[in-house]
């Protein structure tokens, strides 16, 4: 009978697959490595097996111990899948970024999860680094496996991924694109190739604003991939190129090789289809292109796959009039979006009001281009009209009198849906490819409908 022992033997060698739709111009050859096909359902159970077999052989992990470790949930899925088997308990830590479906998929393991904001700093006591070494201290005979850090990543790739490929491609592989967020895949996977053939190019796919494309790790909202800090197992010696992928991009083309090839894949996928679709560009016949898709789609149906999500986010126009037409319709270049930090002054919150004649400004952390997440709240002019009768107030923090947040609307959503969001709200924080980009009133939109055609404004708000 042909059958495996266990599902952890059925990891890895799983195929490649030519894109033919999306890559019908490419004068190259763009092969896709399939590693949803794993039992995990992505390329981290490759990862799983080979930190935790590490773990027991050096004594690190003991029988009915505890693996605690923070994650986006794909590494989480292969540790629970090695945990069930081996009979461990696994709690994961993950940031309020990833999508609800990867939480509860970890509890259908029987994991538990502990969910941190994502808005904070990599060093800050709430994030999700640190509440995974808090949990570690906490509980008896834990095992963090550390994937940033531990060598044993990488390995698995060197070991299994790096192999497959030069096999399934009979040694004719030139490029090959993959996402990093913990750079094993890149790390492992190049070191094995160039042994092979010193001339093949290790491709790494990067959302905006992270570190590895040289952001400061903020903002981006495509999971898994990206890091706001430079992982140990991230190897830039085996990288020879590094492509920027906007979320917009990245989400668009997952939904685009989704529908054209009807090969689900996840918004990180999308990033490295991307990045594959500019190294093509410069490639010719005798190139061969391997393409990392490191999940499926299924974990990202309530949000890149879901039309309302995506059309609040920004990432979607609408039919028009939209809330695109309405800052179009602004007199001048849209300025970019003013706003204070929590830590700022009550009076530079006044003064910035005053200098741009605004009646209201949103509160976010860091600095443009922010992340929706990182907005806090908002002050409004007759709330500090009211803090300026008391001159000390004015040299109090922001936070300490800020309101709750302006309710958020995507740039190409309708204006009917302004209008009704404003009888609830003084204004309106306009997302524009998942970023805060400008702030919408009343004013505005009544400027807009005032001077449009009759039948438009009549659209507008029917």
């Amino acid at each position: 009978m042909e059958v495996a022992d266990s599902v952890l033997d059925l990891v890895g060698n799983t195929p490649l697959v030519r894109l033919p739709k999306v890559f019908a111009g490419a004068a190259c050859e763009v092969l896709a490595k399939l590693e949803m096909l794993n039992p995990g359902g992505s390329v981290k159970d490759r990862a799983a097996i080979t930190m935790i077999d590490a773990a027991e052989r050096d004594g690190l992990l003991d029988p009915g111990g505890t693996i605690i470790e923070p994650t986006s949930g794909n590494t989480g899925v292969g540790l629970a899948m090695v945990a069930a088997q081996r009979g461990y308990r696994c709690i994961f830590v993950m940031t309020d970024k990833v999508s609800a479906e990867k939480v509860q998929l970890l509890r259908a393991y029987g994991a538990e999860v502990v969910v941190c904001p994502v808005a904070v700093a990599p060093d800050d006591p709430d994030s999700y680094y640190s509440t995974a070494e808090r949990l570690v201290q906490e509980t008896p005979r834990a095992y963090r496996p550390n994937q940033y850090f531990n060598q044993s990543n990488p390995l698995a790739h060197e070991q299994t991924t790096g192999p497959e490929l030069w096999r399934q491609t009979d040694g004719r592989i030139t490029h090959f694109v993959t996402g990093a967020g913990t750079g094993g895949t890149a790390g492992g996977v190049g070191r094995y190739l160039k042994r092979q053939n010193p001339d093949v190019q290790i491709v790494v796919a990067d959302p905006e604003g992270s570190v590895f494309s040289g952001g400061s790790g903020r903002p981006y909202l495509v999971e898994g991939v990206g890091e706001d800090f430079w992982p140990e197992t991230y190897d830039p010696a085996v990288v020879d190129r590094v492509v920027a992928v906007s979320d917009q991009a990245s989400f668009e083309m997952a939904r685009l090789v989704s529908q054209s090839e009807g090969l689900l894949i996840g918004g990180s996928g999308g990033t490295a289809v991307c990045a594959a679709a500019e190294v093509a560009r410069g490639c010719d016949g005798e190139d061969v292109i391997v393409v990392m898709l490191p999940d499926s789609g299924r974990g990202y149906l309530s949000k890149v796959f879901d039309d309302d999500w995506m059309a609040s986010h920004g990432f979607l126009i609408g039919e028009h009039p939209c809330v695109k037409d309405v800052l179009d319709a602004k007199e001048g270049a849209l300025p970019p979006l003013v706003f204070v930090n929590p830590e700022d002054p009550v009076s530079l919150a006044a003064t910035r009001m005053r200098d741009h004649g605004l009646s209201q400004l949103p509160v976010a952390k860091g600095e443009m281009p922010l992340a929706a997440a990182e907005v806090m709240g908002s002050v409004h002019e007759l709330q500090l009209m009211a803090l300026a009768f008391d001159g000390a107030l004015l040299n109090q923090p922001v936070e300490n009198v800020m309101s709750r947040p302006l309710a958020q609307i995507g740039i190409g959503e309708p204006v009917a849906l302004a209008v009704a969001k404003l009888e609830h709200s003084p204004a309106l924080l306009v997302l524009d490819g998942g970023r805060p980009r400008a702030v919408v009133s009343s004013t505005d939109v009544l400027s807009y409908l005032s001077s449009s055609p009759g039948d438009t404004a009549q659209n507008a708000l029917w």
